[in-house]
């Protein structure tokens, strides 16, 4: 089957498709590139035998393994399935009209090197080799990618020490990264500047996380696994059994995969106790207007992070069309799904969560207090472009005029201590498993990580590092 173009998905609709497929359309008006189209899927697409919205889905589908939500992590565990048992049933259901929908196909591309995490961690475990599989696929399927490396720069003496803690972590991990002077990073990123020191990391790479992920889906459908889309996860039923859409699902192996929802899904299995979802949004400004020479910066530029919080400050990325931005906000969000106004408001989620909000704002827990006002702040393009002028030798703000699409980060909040969790968590039994707090750089880690689940879960060796 000739390949399947995807509109946007914030620019597409769902309809029943009255063809009998048991599929559903994705209608298309206004995609720039696309024009008027009208999309089945369909078996080689992005699924065979699936599912549309509400009423589309009744009765019941049996499988060996079902696996919710159709982000990275879920098609990377059905590739992982797959690889270790091609004849095995294997089922996705995604409550949205197409994969990748959320953090998956809204973060910035990055395939991370390796070297923020410490040598004890999953993060530090799956990061390196996750960037070369990742970099090895896209190669494969001469899919886009942009091979522009990183340098991490100091913005002042004293924070050489921290080139040069994030040195001796990329070593302890085994990744490809070297100290550099001023004049060498001049050579690499002619308008990068620092105090005395940078850190260059050669293997750092921007790919296209939506043609990545399709591309994946497609492989998969190919190969038999079956994708339900408009097919959200309701509850559990009991005895290997769910309720998905107006499906029942029975199941041999349940994998949650849910990004966002993950926890509550979680939590009806009995697992996720003491954690919760707390998300963040995340928005770049892109530069506009620029001809390729034009560009201020042709390699990722990031400063040095504080390495007690998760993120990883204000930055320059270069996507795979050669375009800068720079970002990402962290800003607290009010629900889940907190893109833009008040469109998917969950009164649950606004209660849960801006509780929450407001005792780590009082007691200024992990410093949210103070990360809360200084994200706000981000709200300007004259301050992000700010922060972001601090990294280089000359740009124009000026050109920093467009909004990015935003994302929402699933960062996991243990509600005993109230820190963030700062690494990857699975938890599950014989019958389910349950992928928490897979964040940033999970899309990058992936591929190992779906690996290492799997095989913990045949060996029953459990999931602690």
């Amino acid at each position: 089957m000739s390949p399947l173009l995807i509109p946007r998905p914030d620019r597409i609709r769902m309809s029943p498709d009255r063809r009998g497929a048991g599929g559903f359309v994705l209608d298309s008006r206004s995609a720039a590139g696309f024009g008027r189209c009208s999309l089945l899927l369909a078996a080689g697409d992005f699924g065979s035998g699936g599912s549309g919205g509400k009423g589309m889905a009744e009765g019941s589908v049996t499988t060996e393994y079902l696996i919710v939500g159709a982000g990275i992590m879920g098609l990377a565990l059905a590739r992982e399935i797959r690889e270790r048992d091609p004849s095995a049933r294997v089922s996705v259901v995604e409550k949205e009209p197409v994969p990748a929908w959320h953090a998956s196909g809204r973060n910035s591309g990055v395939l991370h090197a390796g070297f923020y995490y410490t040598s004890d961690s999953l993060k530090a475990r799956f990061t390196r080799e996750g960037n070369r599989l990742w970099r090895d696929y896209c190669r494969e399927r001469n899919l886009p990618m942009n091979p522009c490396g990183k340098v991490v720069v100091a913005k002042n003496e004293d924070e050489a020490e921290g080139i040069r803690e994030l040195k001796r972590r990329g070593d302890k991990n085994g990744v490809e990264v070297r100290i550099v002077d001023e004049k060498e990073l001049g050579e690499i990123e002619p308008n990068a500047r620092t105090a005395g020191i940078a850190l260059w990391s050669p293997t750092t790479t921007t790919v296209d996380p939506v043609a990545v992920a399709r591309s994946l889906a497609q492989d998969l459908a190919a190969r038999g696994v079956r994708f339900f889309y408009g097919t959200p996860y309701r509850k559990n039923l009991g005895n290997r059994r769910i309720l998905a859409g107006e499906t029942v699902f029975s199941y041999g192996t349940f994998i949650n995969a849910g990004g966002l929802h993950a926890d509550r899904i979680a939590r009806d299995f009995g697992f996720a106790q003491g954690v919760t979802i707390l998300p963040f949004k995340g928005v770049y400004l892109e530069y506009e207007g620029a001809s390729p020479d034009a560009r201020p910066v042709r390699t990722n530029i990031y400063p040095v992070p504080d390495l007690a919080q998760p993120f990883l400050g204000i930055h320059f990325t270069i996507k795979v069309d050669g375009t800068v931005k720079i970002g990402p906000t962290a800003i607290p969000a009010f629900w889940r799904e907190n893109y833009a106004g008040f469109s998917r408001v969950d009164l649950r989620d606004l209660r849960e969560i801006l509780g929450w909000e407001a005792r780590l704002f009082a007691g200024n827990d992990f410093g949210f207090r103070d990360l809360a006002f200084s994200e706000i702040r981000k709200y300007s393009r004259a301050y992000m472009a700010s922060q972001a002028k601090a990294l280089v030798r000359t740009l124009d703000p000026s050109r920093f005029t467009r909004w990015g699409r935003p994302g929402i980060r699933a960062q996991l909040l243990d509600t005993k201590t109230c820190r963030l969790v700062s690494d990857f968590r699975v938890e599950g039994d014989r019958e389910s498993i349950h992928i928490l707090n897979a964040v940033s750089p999970a899309f990058t880690a992936s591929l190992p990580f779906a690996a290492w689940t799997l095989g913990r879960f045949r060996s029953g060796e459990g999931w602690r590092p």
